[in-house]
């Protein structure tokens, strides 16, 4: 397939598009600076700008595009975290549909968090939507793509748990602290943090593109686990002890709304639709997969 990718240099992307060239498709890059390679289109999508021209015959789209959540929340950066997800996905949408022909599948990166803070509840695909700043990201977002699945493109909505990697995301931000032996729970730790391994993230990214698969779909480990269960499975795969908590009041303090939505206020979710579609994780246990992305080198 000729597959569409935006944020081909993120944590996610910078490891999709090689698995996606190993399994023999053609891969186009989009980028806001001037495009310097064959594989590269240029597109400015905070101005609305993409040369439909330059995506004739393509097959899929990927769309990972999103300002990062690791920042201080103020009205400028939360405008920023929805604006950076919104608007790329309108216009690959709105593109996508005015293509001849349309691409076969477009499938959108998101999250979690769409679900909301729901306690101890298991959360599938089938599950209402739940309430809070990224919640409501989620929602836009998702909405965002109605333009390609309007033009009867199939659209698949990935929400995604804690992508865990070491060369990014929370785990990095985590390593320091644990390798010194004083990491710990954040707050009471009996909150649920659904995660998954960046290998399976790329390998569900390729398995959508040919399977029948559409809407939303949950794209996190069928085994999530509580803070405090993730902090000892870290500790005992760095053989350091996991007993220093974070407390609640500290989050707020240091991190403001966003450490009480990313960190403590989380949902318990299972991925259903993934599944059933017949996907299998390499990754499936907290265990096994702190084992094998510590392990690397």
């Amino acid at each position: 397939m000729q597959v569409v990718v935006s944020g081909a240099s993120g944590l996610i992307g910078s490891a999709l598009v090689p698995v996606l060239r190993a399994e023999g498709h053609d891969v186009i890059r989009l980028v806001r600076r001037v495009a310097t390679a064959p594989d590269e289109v240029r597109w400015d999508p905070a101005a609305g700008e993409l040369d439909p021209g330059t995506l004739g015959g393509v097959d899929a789209i990927v769309n990972l595009s999103g300002a990062n959540l690791d920042q201080r929340w103020t009205d400028a950066s939360k405008r920023e975290i929805l604006d950076s997800r919104v608007k790329p996905t309108s216009l690959l949408a709105a593109t996508a549909a005015a293509l001849d022909p349309t691409p076969s599948v477009f499938v959108c990166a998101g999250g979690v968090d769409v679900y909301g803070d729901r306690g101890d509840e298991i959360l599938t695909e089938e599950s209402t939507l739940g309430d809070g700043f990224l919640a409501d990201v989620g929602r836009a977002w998702e909405a965002a793509a109605e333009p390609a699945r309007a033009a009867g493109i199939r659209v698949v909505n990935f929400r995604q748990g804690m992508v865990l990697a070491k060369e990014g995301g929370a785990l990095r931000r985590m390593l320091p602290f644990f390798k010194l032996g004083v990491g710990g729970r954040v707050a009471s730790g009996k909150q649920w943090w659904t995660w998954v391994g960046r290998d399976d993230v790329t390998a569900a990214y390729a398995f959508v593109l040919r399977a029948d698969t559409s809407g939303p779909v949950n794209l996190c480990a069928p085994n999530p686990v509580t803070s405090e269960q993730f902090a000892k499975a870290l500790g005992k795969a760095l053989r350091r002890p996991a007993i220093f908590p974070a407390p609640e009041f500290a989050v707020r303090a240091l991190f403001g709304q966003r450490g009480v939505e990313v960190l403590v206020r989380r949902p318990r979710v299972l991925p259903a639709r993934l599944l059933d579609a017949g996907f299998e994780f390499s990754m499936p246990t907290i265990d096994v997969a702190l084992q094998r992305i510590l392990s690397r080198r």
